[in-house]
């Protein structure tokens, strides 16, 4: 699992995310909104620890597109902002936790932990990803077009997953190759491209109703073909 920690802090940032690492996440660190709305864009995340006080504004002005853009994702505000009036207004924008500066590091690995499981026990409840005449069921990981499974590789379905959660925007490259292949370690320089065309042409012969058009110098995007 991928934690998004955006905090200016930066030696309070490095503590929690070496004791996150330890436990076995990954973690992306950005210091400002702009940073932070960059990584959203870029890839999915389970869950995200959102200061509130940023160079470049209030965190909880970015709750709204987070939840827009990763539909399930946990948000934990950590912040010192520690009024009631604080706590509820954080909450009230969207936030799923609200936790005050200064906390234990046990504490808010204990909270990660809990709003996880509170992640997975929702996930069957979440609507399926759909573009076109195509259904991805987020739960399940199946696939359909029109109602009508189709059967894909593993690797495929992990594709179309992270295509999905962006269609119509931008997917990089860097971040298809860690969310489909865990990293780029041995990986060939034309296995994600061999591996989008597969998907591309079952897609097409399925009637999908999308295409995948190549981004030069970023990666790809899915969007709702034309009629």
């Amino acid at each position: 699992m991928r934690i998004l920690l955006v905090e200016d802090e930066l030696e309070m940032a490095g503590l929690i995310a070496k004791r996150l690492e330890i436990v076995g996440f990954g973690v992306d660190l950005s210091t400002t909104l702009r940073g932070a709305r960059e990584s959203i864009g870029a890839r999915p995340y389970s869950l995200v620890l959102l200061d509130r006080r940023l160079p470049d504004g209030d965190g909880m002005s970015l709750v709204e597109e987070i939840k827009r853009a990763h539909p399930g994702v946990r948000v934990v505000m950590l912040t010192a902002l520690d009024s009631i009036p604080d706590k509820i207004a954080g909450l009230d924008a969207g936030a799923d936790d609200y936790l005050a500066k200064p906390f234990d590091v046990d504490e808010l690995l204990a909270r990660v932990r809990a709003n996880l499981r509170r992640n997975e026990a929702s996930k069957g409840a979440q609507p399926p990803l759909k573009v076109g005449e195509l259904s991805f069921d987020i739960a399940a990981r199946e696939a359909d077009v029109g109602g009508r499974p189709i059967v894909l590789h593993r690797r495929e379905l992990a594709l179309l997953e992270s295509l999905l959660r962006r269609h119509g925007r931008a997917a990089p490259r860097e971040a298809l190759i860690e969310e489909v292949y865990g990293g780029t370690g041995g990986l060939q320089s034309n296995a994600l491209d061999a591996l989008v065309s597969r998907l591309r042409r079952r897609l097409n012969a399925e009637g999908a109703g999308v295409e995948i058009h190549p981004i030069r110098g970023v990666g790809y995007v899915l969007s709702k073909a034309l009629s």
